[in-house]
């Protein structure tokens, strides 16, 4: 194709018309999204709220961790022995046996 050929397309006065329905279909569209309800805002106030527990959670928990400290090494003289084979290794059973305490207070408190 040419710039000629190019330039007597754009130069002829033929008027586009779009097909028949194409109108009717566009405003129907229009009209169902219009009629659609608005999208739920974001909920800030529960965001925020949450926000606050956990900061208040987490300095509390920090505030107990720092008074009652020395008294923890009291509370974890039973699993002393645990740590004798490797350190990590105790940790992670003392994190286990603290998971399954955990697990069978809830089940017991469901249970009641």
């Amino acid at each position: 194709m040419t710039p000629e050929d190019i330039d007597q397309i754009l130069s002829s006065d033929d008027l586009l018309e779009p097909a028949s329905g194409f109108v009717m279909s566009v405003m129907e569209a229009v009209h169902q999204q219009a009629s659609e309800p608005p999208p739920r805002a974001f909920p800030w106030f529960r965001f925020a709220i949450g926000l606050i527990g956990c900061l208040v959670a987490a300095a509390s928990g920090t505030i107990l961790l720092l008074t009652v400290g020395p008294a923890l090494g009291a509370l974890s003289a039973p699993l002393a022995f645990l740590t004798r084979l490797e350190p990590e290794f105790g940790c992670v059973i003392a994190a286990l046996l603290l998971t399954f305490a955990f697990a069978s207070l809830r089940k017991l408190r469901l249970t009641v």
